[in-house]
């Protein structure tokens, strides 16, 4: 039977978790302790550091298990996520 999808939600950013897809990595852990602490029932607490933070933590988990998705209005200039380039 499958894991639910987990959301944790702040004023400025949503952070999903799919536990069917997570290889145990322990990237994000190793990276914002403060945010993410499997020692915890809900483990993910995106309000423990700055949303850009968070944002770029998610960015590195290698299964993208974690996800992340700004709030309205909250969208950084450039949150470092890359895109594709534009064609000229």
């Amino acid at each position: 039977m499958p894991k639910r999808l987990q959301t944790y939600e702040t004023p400025e950013i949503t952070v999903t978790f799919d536990p069917n897809v997570c290889i145990h990595s322990g990237v994000c852990v190793r990276g914002l302790r403060a945010v993410f602490d499997v020692r915890r029932r809900d483990w993910v607490h995106p309000d423990a550091a700055p949303a850009a933070d968070v944002a770029a933590q998610i960015r590195r988990c290698p299964s993208g298990a974690l996800q992340y998705a700004w709030a309205p209005g909250h969208e950084p200039p450039d949150d470092g996520a890359t895109s594709p380039p534009s064609e000229t």
